[in-house]
């Protein structure tokens, strides 16, 4: 008697299990704003509303954090993105869609941040989100940040950080990351490589 019940408890689970994954299923290919949800949504210009992800946009994605005060690795690395982007031509160009992402939104707002970004290349876009947003989306790529406090400094604070350059595939698939450089030469080869076919 108990192997029966044991049977019919087994098969009552996978039963249970395959009703609701045949559910779930459905219910997100009749919704499609379910989807569209789990997609993080930053601010630009203006504070226009912005989803990064739109996989109707197949333009390569260069994502790099930072944050508009950072003293030296954010201005240097933006400065060798806007390099690669004077270097390569018109088509690759329109192949790749560069992004700066403020990992301070306590004092980044996204219209400061665009103008930021937009200084050292029309083509770089600048957004900021608040921090439940970027986290993780940052965490998605391995950044790593953690506010530090500054001691008798206006700055109160800072944001400690790795450099990278992130190519993402439109709808946030890592493809590649490029480590800070002092040269534009590793950025436009990575480019040159994605944008080839």
């Amino acid at each position: 008697m108990r192997r029966y019940w044991s049977i019919f408890l087994i098969f009552s689970i996978v039963f249970s299990f395959g009703i609701y994954t045949y559910t779930f299923e459905h219910t997100e290919a009749k919704n499609p704003q379910i989807i569209i949800q789990k997609k993080p949504i930053l601010f630009g210009s203006k504070n226009k509303p912005v989803n990064i992800f739109d996989i109707s946009d197949k333009r390569i994605r260069i994502l790099y954090f930072g944050f508009t005060r950072c003293p030296d690795i954010c201005p240097t690395s933006l400065a060798m993105l806007a390099g690669a982007l004077n270097k390569i031509n018109n088509k690759q160009q329109a192949k790749i869609r560069p992004i700066f992402i403020s990992l301070d939104p306590e004092r980044d707002s996204a219209d400061h941040t665009a103008q930021y970004a937009q200084y050292f290349n029309p083509m770089i876009e600048g957004l900021a989100a608040p921090l439940d947003v970027i986290t993780p989306l940052a965490n998605k790529y391995g950044v790593i940040f953690r506010k530090v406090k500054l001691e008798n400094s206006a700055l109160k604070y800072t944001v400690d950080h790795n450099s990278y350059f992130y190519f993402v595939k439109p709808d946030g698939t890592l493809i590649t990351k490029v480590p800070h450089t002092l040269t534009p030469r590793p950025i436009i080869e990575a480019i040159e490589k994605l944008t080839a076919t």
